[in-house]
């Protein structure tokens, strides 16, 4: 009772902050957050990401226990802090999404149509299988540090083509992810917009995603993030699981190479 009557407190205070300095804004912001993550819904998602993960689907009648997200078949324990990643058995890198939908169409049986055509939920309607299973396997990395390879030369071009991609300005705002995120005390609003270029703070977003949205009322991967951002920008709609999105999260992980990773988070 008394963290709910905190969190009440904060709230309303949030909602004066444009008459006090931006320290106390961001301070407030904070306390907010911290308050939240005793009580992260996350949590349910996890559970039931677990929970599909061990199940037997789709029309071969298997759980995803023989999907190898790079550590071995059906182990989970620190696979997402060292994804992005090559995988020989397709000869491509893919991220967790990617490997995801590769697993669920090769191991269970599902079209790519049946395992692409709904990954992020819409308000009011089922939660995305996707979802689930993200917001677990990454649950599974908390803790530990991030740790992306680039030791295949496969890797090493698509952490060069998420760079240029972080780097690019281009649709009707002449916009790119290097607007926002590039440098120090910049804001949306009351939403602070980390710097990717500064170590610290990319350890520390990268690291928060996915995420539970309060604004929303759902987990967001890091997939639906770049796609939300493509929007903002007014670039045209990104492909899910296209590998365009993947080289941008291979950049974007390895920028926050050594962080703690500290997900499920709670976000606004």
């Amino acid at each position: 009772m008394f963290n709910f009557v905190r969190l009440v407190l904060v709230i309303s205070a949030l909602g004066l902050t444009h008459t006090y300095a931006d320290d106390e804004t961001t301070s407030g912001i904070q306390e907010y957050r911290d308050l939240l993550a005793d009580i992260n819904p996350a949590e349910l998602w996890i559970l039931s990401g677990e929970d599909l993960w061990f199940s037997a689907a789709g029309p071969n009648e298997a759980s995803l226990e023989e999907c190898d997200l790079g550590k071995g078949r059906g182990v989970t324990k620190g696979a997402y802090v060292e994804l992005p990643r090559y995988f020989p058995d397709v000869g491509k890198v893919m991220d967790l999404e990617q490997r995801l939908i590769h697993c669920r169409m090769v191991i269970q049986g599902f079209s790519r149509d049946e395992v692409t055509s709904y990954p992020f939920t819409k308000r009011g309607e089922e939660t995305s299988a996707i979802e689930f299973l993200v917001t677990f396997i990454a649950s599974e990395s908390k803790g530990m540090r991030m740790n992306i390879p680039l030791e295949h030369v496969a890797e090493q071009n698509m952490f060069d083509l998420g760079k240029q991609l972080f780097y690019l300005r281009a649709g009707s705002h002449d916009f790119g992810c290097i607007t926002c995120h590039s440098g120090d005390n910049k804001r949306i609003r009351l939403q602070e917009l980390p710097n990717f270029r500064n170590a610290e703070q990319a350890r520390k977003t990268y690291g928060s995603w996915p995420a539970y949205r309060v604004s929303a009322g759902e987990v967001r991967t890091m997939q639906h993030r770049l796609y939300d951002c493509f929007r903002q920008q007014r670039f045209p709609e990104a492909i899910y699981g296209d590998d365009l999105i993947t080289a941008l999260i291979m950049f974007l992980a390895k920028s926050a190479d050594g962080g703690v990773y500290d997900a499920p988070a709670m976000k606004r």
